[in-house]
């Protein structure tokens, strides 16, 4: 706790702790969001991190975590979306079984020219909806 007198000073080593804390950790912001439709996804993206070359996707269905769905990865150019089809070619779509409705998760990955993973974030939707 800071006394009076010496508020001012914790109150700026506590910014700049908050800002140091925040620009290392380099993910506080990322995030995606996508609707359903004909092959891959439509994906919006927000808070890319700079720096980023491609956009790399994986989708889980929560329910059979077992079943391989796959995914890909795109280039990055500052885009904030994904057009439905981008990475069709080794992706399997969601197919719970009739009558059943099943949860997908993509975990997308922020790459740098390099490949080293700046950012992850993932998002998630049920279908059928």
């Amino acid at each position: 706790m800071c006394k009076p007198r010496v508020l001012r000073y914790c109150s700026m080593l506590s910014a700049v702790a908050l800002a140091l804390l925040l620009s290392a950790s380099g993910t506080f912001a990322f995030s995606a969001s996508f609707t359903w439709c004909a092959g891959s996804p439509r994906f919006q993206v927000t808070d890319v991190p700079s720096g980023t070359a491609k956009l790399n996707f994986q989708m889980t269905d929560l329910n059979k975590p077992s079943f391989h769905h796959g995914g890909g990865a795109v280039d990055y150019r500052g885009q904030g979306e994904v057009p439905c089809g981008a990475f069709a070619k080794g992706f399997v779509g969601p197919s719970p079984p009739p009558g059943e409705v099943h949860t997908y998760e993509f975990t997308i990955k922020a790459l740098g020219g390099n490949g080293a993973a700046l950012a992850t974030t993932t998002a998630r939707r049920k279908f059928p909806e």
